[in-house]
C-alpha cells in the first residue's frame, strides 16, 4: 500500500507540469498562427507591365546583316513579320547541357511546353534553348529563322 501511494503522489506531482506545458504549447501555436495571418503592409501601386514586342518596330534582317559585315542574309533565315507576332515566349527551363523546355504561346493560345527539337507547328521547330531566349527554325540544321526572348526581369 505504501508503494501505491508513492506512485500516485508522483503522478500528481507531474500532472500540473504536463498541463502547463501543453497549455504553453497551444498558446505558442496560436501566437505563431496569428502572426503569420497578420496582414502584409501595402507595398504601394503595382509595377507597370513591360511593353509588348508588338510596340517595337520590326528589324530588317538584311540591313542588320550588312551592318554587321555579313552581306545579305539567306532568304530562309528571315522570319516573316507575321511569324514573329504569332509566337510568344512565356517561360524557359534550360539545363546546363544545352537542352531544355520552353513555354511558347502560339496565336494567343495558352502556352504549351516544347522540348528542344520538337515541332511547334508546320515549318517551325524549337532549335535551341538558352537561359533567356530560344531559337526557332525549319529543322535542326537550318539557319535560325526566329529568336524569341523572355521579357526583362522587373526588380
Amino acid at each position: 500500500m505504501i508503494i501505491a501511494n508513492m506512485q500516485l503522489t508522483s503522478l500528481n506531482h507531474w500532472l500540473p507540469r504536463l498541463a502547463a506545458f501543453l497549455l504553453a504549447l497551444v498558446l505558442a501555436a496560436s501566437v505563431v498562427f496569428w502572426v503569420m495571418r497578420w496582414p502584409a503592409r501595402d507595398s504601394g501601386p503595382a509595377l507597370p507591365l513591360p511593353e509588348t514586342r508588338d510596340a517595337l518596330p520590326a528589324a530588317n534582317a538584311n540591313l542588320m546583316a550588312r551592318l554587321l559585315g555579313q552581306g545579305d542574309a539567306p532568304a530562309d533565315a528571315v522570319a516573316s513579320p507575321d511569324a514573329a507576332s504569332r509566337f510568344r515566349l512565356t517561360g524557359i527551363i534550360a539545363s546546363g547541357s544545352g537542352r531544355g523546355v520552353a513555354l511558347v504561346s502560339i496565336d494567343g493560345q495558352p502556352p504549351k511546353p516544347y522540348h528542344q527539337g520538337s515541332q511547334l507547328e508546320a515549318g517551325w521547330m524549337l532549335q535551341s534553348v538558352e537561359p533567356r531566349r530560344i531559337a526557332l527554325a525549319a529543322d535542326a540544321k537550318a539557319p535560325v529563322g526566329l529568336r524569341l526572348e523572355l521579357p526583362p526581369r522587373q526588380p
